[in-house]
């Protein structure tokens, strides 16, 4: 496994340079301004991504106006409480992508996002989770969240600008470069190795996971 900064040269040298290339690398919020983000927040980005996912990005950003308004601005209460009225109104509410799986999740994650208060709310612990452990946040967002496995919530926690990386497949290509893994990080013991090898360049270089993340898939 190479060093970072011989992997930041790669990156720099296809990229014009390393100024050019820090100038692509926009680094994440810390853990104070994550925690004062209201949950509704939290619940509209991850439903965002979730709607994203497997589908248009555009026509989805441009309906989120409708979106919001259809699930009273993601309100984390009123959305973990949605009856069947509710949610039999939204299978024909065009302002929104008519999804029912989908759908369901906004609920689903409602709850889950409610379950988190006792430990001081979305943004204090999706938000202050350790870099050194995003692995384990990753499996929180699977295990109790909805619809958050694969890559959907690591775009999640990338568009709230939390501290993380995205598996993508130029990520992983250099991964498989540098010999972390072998195919793609599906495994407890490959994201395992994903994460520590993160680590070590998060040490080496003193930058974040974020910053890591965007170098490798620029070197490819």
């Amino acid at each position: 496994m190479r060093h970072f900064n011989e992997i930041f040269r790669i990156a720099a040298d296809r990229k014009g340079g390393e100024t050019a290339l820090e100038a692509m690398l926009e680094p994440p919020l810390p853990a104070t301004d994550l925690a004062r983000i209201p949950d509704h927040r939290w619940l509209s980005t991850i439903a965002k991504c979730i709607f994203q996912s497997g589908f248009n990005w555009k026509v989805i950003e441009n309906k989120w106006p409708g979106f919001e308004a259809a699930f009273d601005g993601f309100d984390v209460g009123r959305c973990a409480m949605m009856d069947d009225a509710k949610f039999d109104a939204l299978l024909t509410d065009t302002r929104i992508v008519r999804h029912g799986t989908k759908i369901a999740s906004v609920r689903d994650n409602a709850a889950f996002l409610l379950s988190l208060r006792d430990r001081g709310g979305a943004g204090a612990v999706l938000g202050g989770w350790p870099s050194a452990d995003y692995i384990g946040l990753l499996d929180l967002l699977k295990t109790q969240g909805a619809r958050l496995g694969g890559n959907t919530g690591t775009y999640a926690m990338r568009f709230m600008r939390r501290d993380g990386f995205i598996l993508s497949r130029d990520v992983t290509a250099r991964l498989i470069v540098e010999g972390v893994i072998d195919k793609p990080a599906t495994s407890k013991s490959a994201l395992r190795a994903v994460q520590d090898a993160f680590n070590t360049w998060r040490a080496q270089s003193g930058r974040s996971l974020t910053e890591i993340s965007r170098v490798l898939a620029m070197s490819v």
